[in-house]
Formats: C-alpha cells, sequence, structure tokens
C-alpha cells in the first residue's frame, strides 16, 4: 500500500522501513546476533546490557554519519531545541563571567527560531543581536562582513537553517576570520544529517530529533571537549553538560525509545548511502520544488535565491482565497501537511531526508494541476 506522503516540519515523516523494523520488534527486540530479549525496547531498564548496546551503537552511528571529531562529545538529553534555548546559555554563557549578569552572548537573528533563542538566552546573559534579517522580513543572510560581535562574548549563536521562513546558511560562518574568538553555537535542528558539516568552525551544535534523526522527545548535543564545565550555578543538574556527559548521557533516565528509532535512522542513512548520498537528493528535491515555484503564475516563493532552505520550502499563492481549496485537494492526493506556519500563513513543504524523490515529483505535478485548472 502506497502511504500519503507527509510533508510536516516536525514531528516529520520517517523512512518506512525504520518504521517496520520498529513495528516488527516492538514486542521482542532482539541484538545483533538476532538474539531476542524477551522486551520491547521501552520495557528496558536504561541501564542493562541490552540498552547500553543500543545507546552505544546509537552514538556510533550518528559520530560516524557526521564525521564527529574525536574532540567532541555526543550528549543525548531531553527539552527540544527550545529546551536548549536555555540549556546553551546556562552551560556556556558563564566561560567567561560566572556571574551571568557581566556574561554576554551574540546572536544572528534570521527567523523564528533564532529569535526565540535570543529572548531566552537573555534570561541568563546579556544576549545581543549582532545581526538581523528582520528588516527584510526574514530573507536573506545577513553578510557576515557586517555583523557587529562582542569581544567578550561567551558565544555566537545561529540557526543554520530556519524551519519557518525557509532561510538555510549554505555554509558555516568562519568567526576567526571576523576576528572573533568566540566559539560558534549552532541549532541545526532542521538539517542535521541532510548535508555535511565543517566541524572546524562549529563550537556546539544542537538538534531536537523531530525532524531528521527520529521521533520528538530526544535532542542531540555536539560539543567540543573545552566547553564542557563551565556551567552557571542556577543550571539544574540534569541539563549540565559535564554531568550528562561523565554518566554517558544517563544522569537521569533519558529517552530511550526515541533513542533506539534514532539509531535506526543512522543505520538507514548509511545504508543510502551516508551524508553525501543524502545531500544530493536533498538538492534534486529542492531544485525540482522551487523550479515548479519559480516557473509558476500563482505560487511564489519570497526567499533570497541564495539563502533558500533545501529542507523546509514555504511558497505563497498569489490568489490566497485558493488556498483552502489548494490544501483540500493535496489532501485528496495524498500529499499531507502542506499549511504554513501559523505566523506566516501560505505553505510550506518540508522535505526532509525521509521524504523520497517521488513525494515530491508528486507534489510539483498536483501544484501544476490545480495552477492549470485554477486558470
Amino acid at each position: 500500500m502506497q502511504r500519503p506522503y507527509n510533508f510536516s516540519a516536525g514531528p516529520a515523516a520517517i523512512a518506512t522501513e525504520v518504521l517496520q523494523q520498529a513495528a516488527d520488534e516492538m514486542l521482542d527486540w532482539p541484538d545483533a546476533q538476532g538474539r531476542r530479549s524477551g522486551m520491547g525496547v521501552m520495557e528496558m531498564s536504561h541501564r542493562g546490557k541490552e540498552f547500553v548496546s543500543i545507546y552505544e551503537a546509537a552514538e556510533a552511528g550518528l559520530r560516524e554519519l557526521l564525521t564527529v571529531p574525536k574532540n567532541f562529545r555526543i550528549l543525548f538529553m531531553q527539552g527540544g531545541g527550545l529546551g536548549e534555548n536555555a540549556i546553551v546559555p546556562m552551560n556556556l554563557a558563564g566561560r567567561l563571567h560566572t556571574d551571568a549578569s557581566q556574561a554576554v552572548t551574540n546572536f544572528v537573528v534570521t527567523g523564528g527560531w533564532s529569535q526565540k533563542s535570543q529572548a531566552e538566552a537573555g534570561k541568563y546573559s546579556r544576549s545581543r543581536v549582532a545581526a538581523s534579517n528582520a528588516p527584510d522580513g526574514h530573507i536573506r543572510i545577513p553578510d557576515p562582513a557586517s555583523w557587529q560581535l562582542d569581544s567578550d562574548a561567551a558565544y555566537v549563536h545561529i540557526c543554520s537553517n530556519e524551519t519557518i521562513h525557509g532561510v538555510e546558511y549554505q555554509s558555516l560562518p568562519d568567526l576567526a576570520a571576523l576576528g572573533c574568538q568566540a566559539p560558534l553555537v549552532v541549532d541545526f535542528s532542521s538539517h542535521v544529517a541532510s548535508r555535511p558539516v565543517d566541524w572546524s568552525r562549529v563550537g556546539l551544535a544542537f538538534a531536537g530529533a523531530q525532524k531528521n534523526l527520529g521521533p520528538a522527545g530526544l535532542t542531540v548535543v555536539v560539543v567540543r571537549d573545552d566547553l564542557l564545565g563551565h556551567a552557571l550555578a542556577l543550571c539544574p543538574s540534569a541539563f549540565h553538560y559535564k554531568l550528562v556527559n561523565d554518566n554517558q548521557s544517563m544522569y537521569n533516565t533519558p529517552p530511550t525509545y526515541a533513542i533506539y528509532i534514532a539509531g535506526l535512522v543512522f543505520q538507514w542513512i548509511r545504508r543510502q548511502g551516508g551524508i553525501a548520498a543524502m545531500e544530493q537528493r536533498n538538492i534534486a528535491k529542492a531544485l525540482l520544488l522551487y523550479q515548479a515555484i519559480d516557473d509558476s503564475q500563482l505560487y511564489e516563493n519570497r526567499v533570497e535565491p541564495s539563502c533558500r532552505s533545501r529542507m523546509n520550502v514555504p511558497f505563497f499563492l498569489k490568489d490566497a482565497t485558493r488556498n483552502d481549496a489548494f490544501l483540500t485537494g493535496a489532501r485528496e492526493s495524498g500529499l499531507l501537511s502542506l499549511k504554513g506556519h501559523k505566523s506566516l500563513g501560505g505553505m510550506r513543504a518540508s522535505i526532509y531526508n525521509a521524504m523520497p524523490l517521488e513525494g515530491v515529483q508528486a507534489l510539483v505535478a498536483y501544484m501544476r494541476e490545480f495552477e492549470r485548472t485554477a486558470a
């Protein structure tokens, strides 16, 4: 049976074969040798040998996929991207000043998520906007040469792909080339594992798993060794990066089932050819969809082409009175979750790793037919 194509921005589609494997193992998880445990993963002790093996395989799988260097730790946490908006400053703002009232953090605002990050960090530091594309309507990346970075910033934060506005960094900024010694913090929630990461430019990166890595409930943090151990005194123990790392992400009970599913996703990506192959597929899908929009008289995308996201494609009908008809017809055609974010309106197609090229082809065919009949 052909499943509908789910264009949800998150929680998002997961590859069918991953879901099928999880279903097959739901009642009785087998180890790598095929030995049955007699338990489902949700029933396992997080400290038992069965789950420890699942955790270790997931951590190793992600490290291999993202080519994470040895001097970075991988933490499996909870709280999502919004939680990290507080957890990051609680851990890093004290890097230069143990007094939060003196700690300075810098943010480049490129859309709704980096805007939220900057506001939340203001509770734990003197968070300052180094650059913003808000005056332009969040349609481009501010030129790094124009960023107003503080010399005493504990870190500089960017959201490398804005899920709502569809703005994506095509390469990470080189802070050292800008004369800035602060580590770069990257919220890469909505394009993690869709393209390679230049770790030489990163101090810490975090991602909610529910877009490209697995189900909601798991947050991945990749942090450089030298950034551990600087938490403010007010940081809760469960969110203290050094404590979490020292306890192999098991200081408290981790999101065990989400880690298990993420591990299956990492295996699936490897079977597809790894990150390089996923990137080529994502480029092809994005080009197809943007070309259909640009060639149309009915649809438009407002993001500057050099900053367009490969993962989240917002688009608008020039005749907005036809929005409801478009969405109704899309659902009837097996194309789900295309309504744009409430803050922006219009439509949005999220085309993460699990979205096959055939799904984008089906969407483009529907868009063209809808435009033809609307003329």
